[in-house]
């Protein structure tokens, strides 16, 4: 294992690694080099115990707390979770966020150069969640992290976040799963269809190798199209019926656009204006691979794999990933326990929102496994 030296940590800020050797795929397809992208918080432990690694849903990236800046044109999604004295308390402990592979946050994707000096484009490896797992797992070593305090996601970070319970349970002290399943289902695969269908069907998606036109030219109404179907599934009905009913678009007069129109439109524009097509159609594509059962004798087989201390939580008003899917979760992952659930009028997307129910569930969670610690202190801090 290639290691990093624990001094050697920043205390924030976006950074990036190359992984030591090439990644093969599922698909049988290599990446000769693959670069991550990832950010960190706080600093690790001598005995590098104390590493926490947070994984961004679908859009998200690694900044998971901190204000927009360079590399970063958003701000934190979970910003209120980290930091000194909060939820992942960065005098406690070190946290670790990395971009997805096949993602356009700095780590390797279909945008980024391939040996030949040509964006990747169409050659991109076709990826699922295991393979996504077998990066961030090469990137662990690289780190010099042998075991994780906690691995904590939601929604797609989640889905991630399950299979490196299930891959690696030697390597996971903890889990929190919020708004996320087991095995992505026919309707979640529909919707994530429809949205790559409308990128692909794009003339500017030029089969995938679009990289290399002026950026004007590329399938941003297909990314546009992409981003409003989906965020109509992250939103629940009746917060859309409540925020803007029939409205008109204020200034518009009686024939111009629905609020709710206007709003979507808002949405793919942010979204255009930041996130690469190719990444959108990669990780998609790799949730609709997610099925943690696969190869493994089925999902309540592979759940009982998992041997970390857990909690799952569920956004009662998600249509998305609707609550039955994270009770499997609860009562196929060995204590768990009961299904936490999160009351929110913002359907999925209350999970990025509702921190103030979010944080005291992953509390207990860092709780129970702290209080396990100190009655049992003579486990190994690598767990290998």
């Amino acid at each position: 294992m290639r290691t990093m030296s624990h001094t050697s940590q920043p205390v924030g800020g976006p950074r990036s690694l190359t992984l030591p050797q090439p990644l093969r795929t599922e698909s049988g397809e290599v990446l000769p080099e693959v670069r991550v992208g990832y950010e960190t918080w706080g600093r690790l432990a001598p005995d590098r115990s104390n590493a926490v690694l947070v994984l961004h849903a679908l859009t998200g990236d690694s900044h998971v707390s901190g204000p927009a800046g360079p590399g970063h044109p958003t701000p934190g999604w979970w910003d209120e979770l980290i930091g000194p004295g909060r939820t992942l308390d960065t005098d406690r402990y070190f946290v670790v966020a990395p971009n997805a592979l096949g993602g356009c946050g700095g780590t390797t994707g279909p945008g980024s150069l391939a040996a030949d000096g040509r964006a990747w484009g169409s050659r991109f490896p076709r990826l699922t969640i295991r393979d996504q797992v077998a990066a961030e797992a090469a990137t662990a070593d690289v780190l010099g992290i042998g075991r994780w305090a906690a691995v904590v996601g939601g929604s797609m970070g989640g889905m991630r976040a399950v299979e490196w319970a299930v891959t690696h349970p030697a390597r996971v002290g903890a889990l929190f799963l919020v708004a996320t399943t087991a095995a992505a289902s026919a309707e979640q695969i529909a919707w994530c269809s429809t949205q790559v269908r409308a990128i692909r069907d794009d003339p500017g998606w030029a089969g995938g190798d679009y990289h290399s036109r002026p950026a004007e030219q590329g399938p941003w109404r297909g990314l546009g199209l992409a981003r409003r179907i989906a965020h109509v599934t992250y939103r629940s009905e009746a917060e859309l019926a409540a925020r803007f009913g029939r409205d008109r678009q204020p200034g518009e007069g009686p024939d111009g656009r629905y609020a709710v129109e206007s709003y979507l439109d808002h949405h793919a524009a942010k979204l255009t204006a930041r996130f690469d097509a190719g990444s959108y159609v990669s990780l998609t594509e790799a949730m609709n691979s997610h099925d943690v059962g696969r190869g493994r004798g089925g999902v309540a087989a592979a759940l009982a794999r998992i041997s970390a201390p857990t909690v799952v939580a569920a956004v009662d008003s998600d249509r998305l990933y609707p609550p039955a899917q994270q009770q499997t979760l609860a009562d196929g992952i060995p204590g768990a326990g009961p299904l936490r659930v999160v009351t929110s009028s913002y359907g999925h997307d209350g999970f990025l929102i509702e921190l103030d129910q979010v944080a005291p569930l992953l509390t207990e969670l860092l709780d129970r496994v702290g209080a396990a610690a100190r009655r049992h202190p003579t486990t190994t801090a690598t767990g290998r």
